[in-house]
């Protein structure tokens, strides 16, 4: 079949069913100037591609951004190699400019944008499951079935073909469809479906049992033979390629199998295949556009009433913002730790949305208008109880942002529990407290906020300027910073050289010794009133967070 037809071939499918079966929006059509029903025969990654012919393929342009300069030139000569489409990286801020979509029109080639939410695995994953999924059921009797009532009507046709109840499980043993259960259903069938899921206890039997283990190497129908209350079984592996996508399972219900179960489900097995695909898509499609709405939403990206559609939250209820951030400067076990905060605000908060990212977790809680803030805070400290009681826990730093109003101002209480933890990080670091606080909200550390605030603003100047205390700061750093830290602890201390002493573990002497050094090198004159603002101001921007 050449380019551009169409027909009955299970080795293509048209553009067009490729846009119908991508629910979720991982690709968009931008122009398809010979029309969306031409053939296409599967895929190629643009680099790959570059000597070889094209025909009938879509061409992920992987390394393409739109707007580069080679970008136009990429989309001619795919369609001079015979592509049907080329797939490019499109996001809110690089569109895909008219220069590209004029080349396309002239060399009539399909241009499609990737979602700014997907990556080009799930892209991949689309154009796999809904080739496979173009091709299911032609000519299969049980296809024909159970075409368009998805992997529940697969489950009724196959269980009617085959004599047996019928369940269809996922890598992970959640049931995903199943045929009706019978009056005679053993227990374990019931509350295999009742549960969603194979209890735990069965799933250790049959690892032991080694039928797991038989499952993902065979090829085959595997028979499990009947044994006291447990009926006779047949259980196939699902599999696209060598990749194993889930299960199916027949029981004897009440009666027996039928003489060709075995082929039965084997052929089940293989219309099955773009059934999982999809659900597997669907699922890691589902996690990714999360988190891309969520960091959206907390960054103020994009538009923040679609996030909050996305995530499955009204946009009328107040909400605030958790963060965790870990010591960067810590080893093994910070993923841990944060992998841990992450799981638990999911398990004790339902309603809450956790991003999991680099260094940090972010976690949208909904809260209750008039309490907003003390349940965050409540969060926070169970967060922090949680971490400080993991053996080898990297230090964790845990802010609760103020409840605001809407899930639309998610990026002011975000913004505000990431100064709470810059805050507890500085005053941790200038040992203010005696022991360290991992955790707080606003209130409780709004003065060092403020005086963040005011040390942002004043950088530039300090930055700009030169003099004596410029250079006392330049050149103590440059020797390890001793007098650094003797003039800060001097000046918290509010000149009280005892005490600053015993913070430093030095004897006061030292320390006298140290400021009558700064006095006569530098010309420093502590008694001045505004020197000593400036060297405060110095000293801090030296330590600050």
């Amino acid at each position: 079949m050449t380019p551009g037809t169409t027909g009955n071939d299970p080795d293509h499918v048209t553009l067009r069913q490729i846009l119908a079966y991508d629910e979720d929006g991982i690709l968009r059509l931008l122009l398809a100037p010979a029309g969306q029903d031409a053939a296409v025969h599967g895929m190629i990654i643009g680099d790959e591609g570059a000597d070889r012919p094209q025909d009938g393929r879509i061409v992920l342009a992987t390394g393409l951004a739109p707007g580069l300069p080679g970008t136009p030139a990429a989309v001619r000569e795919a369609a001079r190699r015979g592509a049907a489409a080329v797939v490019l990286r499109e996001s809110r801020t690089a569109p895909v400019p008219d220069e590209v979509l004029a080349v396309a029109e002239e060399c009539g080639i399909a241009l499609l944008a990737r979602a700014e939410w997907a990556d080009w695995g799930d892209t991949i994953a689309l154009l796999r499951s809904a080739t496979a999924f173009a091709a299911v059921g032609r000519g299969d009797p049980t296809g024909d079935s159970a075409a368009g009532g998805g992997l529940a009507a697969l489950a009724t046709a196959t269980a009617r073909s085959c004599g047996g109840s019928i369940t269809v499980e996922d890598t992970q043993f959640r049931v995903l469809a199943h045929s009706a259960t019978g009056p005679e259903a053993d227990g374990v069938r019931r509350s295999t479906i009742l549960g969603g899921r194979v209890p735990d206890l069965r799933v250790a039997e049959l690892r032991r049992s080694g039928l797991l283990r038989a499952l993902w190497t065979s090829q085959d129908v595997i028979h499990r033979p009947a044994d006291g209350d447990s009926p006779e079984r047949l259980i196939v592996a699902v599999r696209s390629g060598g990749e194993m996508l889930g299960s199916l399972w027949a029981a004897a219900d009440g009666q027996r199998l039928s003489s060709d179960a075995a082929e039965v489900l084997r052929r089940a097995a293989a219309l099955a295949v773009p059934h999982l695909l999809r659900h597997r898509l669907r699922e890691s499609g589902t996690v990714r556009r999360e988190a891309h709405a969520l960091r959206g939403l907390l960054h103020g990206n994009g538009d923040r009433r679609a996030h909050l559609w996305s995530l499955g939250l009204p946009p009328d209820s107040p909400c605030a913002v958790v963060v965790a951030v870990r010591d960067t400067r810590d080893g093994p076990g910070s993923d841990r730790t944060l992998e841990a905060l992450a799981a638990q605000s999911t398990a004790s908060r339902p309603a809450a949305r956790v991003l999991r990212e680099q260094d940090q977790v972010a976690v949208v809680l909904p809260v209750t208008d008039g309490a907003g803030s003390r349940e965050a805070l409540a969060l926070a400290r169970e967060l922090d109880g949680l971490a400080a009681g993991i053996p080898g826990a990297a230090p964790v730093w845990i802010g609760a942002g103020q409840a605001v109003a809407s899930g639309l101002e998610a990026s002011h209480s975000y913004g505000k529990a990431l100064l709470v933890v810059r805050a507890l990080r500085d005053r941790e670091a200038r040992r203010r407290d005696p022991r360290p606080v991992r955790h707080a909200g606003p209130g409780d550390v709004g003065p060092t906020i403020d005086a963040l605030h005011m040390l942002d603003a004043v950088r530039p100047v300090w930055e700009s300027g030169d003099g004596p205390v410029h250079e006392l700061i330049r050149a103590d750093l440059a020797a390890g910073g001793d007098l650094v830290r003797s003039l800060a602890a001097y000046l918290e201390t509010a000149g009280d050289v005892p005490l600053a002493a015993r913070r430093l573990v030095l004897h006061p002497n030292t320390l006298r010794y140290r400021l009558r050094r700064a006095r006569e090198r530098f010309d420093i004159d502590l008694d001045d009133p505004d020197t000593r603002l400036v060297l405060a101001l110095a000293v801090r921007l030296t330590e600050v967070v």
